[in-house]
């Protein structure tokens, strides 16, 4: 049974359906309230929705995946759909996210990162355990930040030797 209802589906402040504009906002999301770009690494993304209001987030993908993040060794399964209510630094009301800890799969409920920042996220399941890690283990170079990188380096010999004729015709 879906957590997203029409009600919830008319209230929301956006709606996006097909993975790649799906893919682009939640990481835009992720950035927004100030979580590694890399925690949501669904695929094959239907629909995507936001309440800016309630902070109520919803994505569903067209089936389950399991995700190894192969920095600290956890496998992670995203259901179908995956819930929560997001906040600045926070992700709460967490649903559709299980972590595998040693042979069983805990639910997660909430993630979240300390203000300051100590460069640490947290993972707390509904039975109150948690677990910390290095927030660069789930940050995720965006291919977009790579073109600009090699775009601007190309244009910079450009630039040098422009300038270099501008001071030569001087």
């Amino acid at each position: 049974m879906s957590l997203v209802t029409e009600e919830i589906r008319a209230k929301a402040t956006k709606v996006y359906n097909g993975d790649e504009i799906c893919q682009a906002k939640s990481k835009e999301l992720l950035k927004e309230i100030q979580l590694p770009n890399g925690l949501l690494p669904l695929h094959d993304i239907v629909e995507c929705g936001i309440n800016n209001e309630t902070g109520f987030v919803w994505l569903k993908q067209k089936k389950s995946i399991t995700h190894k993040f192969d920095k600290i060794g956890k496998l992670v399964t995203y259901a179908p759909e995956v819930t929560a209510v997001v906040e600045k630094r926070k992700i709460k009301k967490l649903t559709g996210v299980k972590t595998k800890e040693l042979v069983l799969w805990v639910s997660l409920c909430n993630i979240y990162t300390d203000e300051p920042p100590t460069g640490k996220v947290t993972f707390k399941s509904p039975t109150g355990l948690y677990r910390s890690f290095p927030t660069a283990v789930f940050e995720v170079e965006e291919p977009a930040a790579k073109e600009e990188t090699t775009v601007a380096a190309a244009a910079a010999p450009a630039e040098a030797s422009s300038r270099l004729c501008s001071v030569e015709k001087l």
